[in-house]
């Protein structure tokens, strides 16, 4: 079962109205700027402190940078992202803030606004910077706080707050809710699968996300084949089902904990052992890290992604999978957040390994493998089209210095990048969800 094109292009349509969606977050330009104060207040630890403090200035995130190498523009150098954040502290927390602030001038309601495009729409928080940095510092997560002090100024891009004040709201995403899952399940259920909803009591929770249900049917079909094939008591459910987390994209900690909770409940009200997320990048981490924050102590059960789910199924000799694709030749794309964040490197490629084809990896991969250019929210701002086409022409390169005809992908995000890009330049590469292609090949 592939994709169907057509609704490719409703869906990118859909996004590209998202702004007139939006709800207005108006501030006086003195209360912008005292919101985002408070949240830098809050949030600078000793951690961040020691980062903001170890900066050298030296540069070598530059070269890191998708953003910063694909236009050359130096206002993208990551090092650059953190100066907001860095003037605040040394002026108001720093153990010399009285020297700087005779030397340092006070941040403005200006620099709030010119921020937004350096820590929304030109960083996806891959966190390569953080890989080549030489003191270690972690970049990517004072992003993750300029946003939320964004956030709470009222400032994060009309697209993306859109869908967090929907989530927020509703608790949906693109209008999917309870009868989307179910319209979903019927669908698959006359394809002739056997489809547990709404189960009192179920082993494994299974997430999906409105792409799956909505564009990406063929993800949502295979993982329905593969829990079947293994004989698992799993379900999915109406009252929580959705892995997409645009609170924490955006950096709106209410909703973030909102979407977490929902999920979580539900996994405990069923008493399920573990939560299977799809292929989506962040909604890992929004579950398996954040949501473990925001539920205050350990998760009561276990959580995977869709990747690291399938091999340990293999490895336990429950997957059994066709290994005969040796004239299919393949690379792999790795989400950064599953990757670089959570060490998810080997799982995928034990999976693409069993099914015997011909794999062949990219230039950069694994812990320094190159963003496709849309995570963390990016994909749904329309200022940031430019950017990430530009972003996209380094994974253009690299995937044909392979002579690879599919690239696998185990994020659901980057799959719409991907297409988006493939599209963009006339490419005749095939990008193919790897869920879907192990649910082709179950003996």
């Amino acid at each position: 079962m592939s994709i169907d094109m057509n609704v490719f292009q409703q869906f990118a349509g859909q996004m590209a109205q998202l702004g007139s969606m939006a709800q207005p977050t108006d501030y006086p330009d003195e209360e912008r700027v005292e919101r985002a104060k408070a949240v830098f207040r809050k949030s600078i630890g000793s951690e961040q402190a020691g980062d903001l403090e170890a900066c050298v200035k030296c540069g070598l995130c530059a070269e890191a940078c998708h953003f910063r190498v694909a236009t050359g523009d130096p206002k993208y150098t990551p090092a650059r992202k953190m100066e907001l954040m860095r003037r605040f502290y040394q002026r108001e927390m720093g153990p010399f803030r009285w020297l700087y602030r005779l030397a340092t001038r006070d941040i403005t309601a200006q620099d709030l606004e010119d921020w937004q495009e350096l820590v929304y729409d030109s960083c996806t928080t891959c966190g390569r910077c953080g890989m080549i940095c030489p003191m270690g510092i972690n970049i990517a997560g004072i992003v993750t706080t300029t946003r939320q002090a964004l956030a709470e100024a009222g400032l994060v891009p009309a697209d993306l707050r859109a869908v967090q004040q929907e989530q927020g709201a509703n608790g949906t995403v693109f209008g999917a809710g309870p009868d989307t899952v179910h319209q979903a399940v019927e669908q698959m259920r006359a394809r002739g699968h056997d489809v547990p909803l709404d189960k009192e009591k179920a082993d494994y929770l299974v997430l999906t996300s409105v792409v799956d249900m909505m564009l990406f049917t063929d993800q949502l079909e295979a993982t329905i084949k593969i829990f079947n094939s293994l004989g698992l008591d799993w379900t999915f459910r109406s009252d929580g089902f959705e892995g997409a987390n645009f609170g924490l994209l955006a950096g709106v900690a209410d909703v973030q904990k909102q979407a977490s909770m929902k999920v979580i409940e539900t996994a405990i009200t069923i008493g399920a052992k573990a939560v299977v997320v799809p292929e989506c990048g962040h909604a890992y981490p929004a579950l398996r890290w954040s949501g473990a924050e925001v539920y205050g102590k350990p998760l009561p059960f276990d959580v995977y992604v869709m990747s690291e789910f399938l091999d340990l199924q293999l490895q336990a000799g429950r997957l059994k999978l066709k290994g005969d694709n040796s004239d299919i030749k393949v690379t792999f794309h790795d989400p950064c957040k599953h990757g670089r964040y959570s060490g998810i490197l080997d799982e995928p490629r034990s999976v693409i390994k069993a099914l015997g084809v011909d794999f062949r990896e990219l230039p950069s991969h694994g812990m320094m493998n190159w963003c496709c250019g849309g995570g963390a929210g990016v994909f749904v701002i329309g200022s940031a089209a430019p950017l990430r086409q530009a972003a996209f022409g380094i994974k253009y390169d690299e995937v044909n210095k392979t002579g690879a005809d599919k690239v696998l992908m185990a994020c659901g995000s980057c799959r719409l990048n991907y297409l988006k890009g493939a599209q963009d330049n006339n490419w005749d590469k095939e990008i193919v969800s790897l869920v879907a292609l192990v649910g082709d090949n179950l003996e």
